[in-house]
């Protein structure tokens, strides 16, 4: 069983992210992580979502998401041929002392400092999942108060595109 990337583009109405979940629910699969947006279409949403699980399910989520109405398209995509990303916003305590360390290594990551308290430090970032757990993984000895993440979102490389 691995992880797998679907781009489900479906008509952008209410209830839509109802019905595909309690589908993975009903059938008892496990959603990894999901981020749904809308496209260049505001009447089309694209849904990113990651599933856990072999050839075989993987086929039979796509075949009982393509089942749905408002569903216009499902995609499996492959790991060599998309960019993936996740946005994490990580609050971590700092203090006069600690502060210009978390600072350096906020900087060897690109990521940003987006607020300051007298206590924290806020820090947006995007990057893969292995990327947010070296940061994680460094900034952890300083204090992580909070941790907010997206789902990943992902697409295909070059001219390659989803479309309706």
């Amino acid at each position: 069983m691995s992880k797998r990337i679907l781009s489900v583009l479906t008509e952008n109405r209410a209830g839509v992210l109802s019905r595909i979940s309690g589908l993975f629910s009903r059938r008892g699969f496990n959603i990894d992580s999901l981020a749904v947006g809308t496209t260049e279409d505001e009447t089309v949403s694209r849904m990113t979502i990651v599933v856990n699980g072999d050839d075989y399910i993987i086929e039979q989520v796509s075949k009982q998401l393509n089942k749905l109405i408002d569903v216009i398209k499902v995609k499996t995509l492959d790991d060599s041929d998309i960019v993936s990303r996740e946005l994490a916003l990580i609050k971590v305590a700092a203090n006069s002392e600690t502060r210009s360390s978390i600072i350096q290594i906020v900087d060897i990551f690109r990521a940003k400092i987006i607020d300051v308290s007298h206590e924290t430090l806020t820090i947006e970032m995007t990057g893969s999942a292995e990327k947010h757990k070296a940061l994680f993984d460094l900034l952890e000895p300083f204090g992580i108060k909070e941790v907010v993440k997206t789902g990943m979102i992902s697409i295909q490389r070059g001219t390659n595109y989803i479309n309706k």
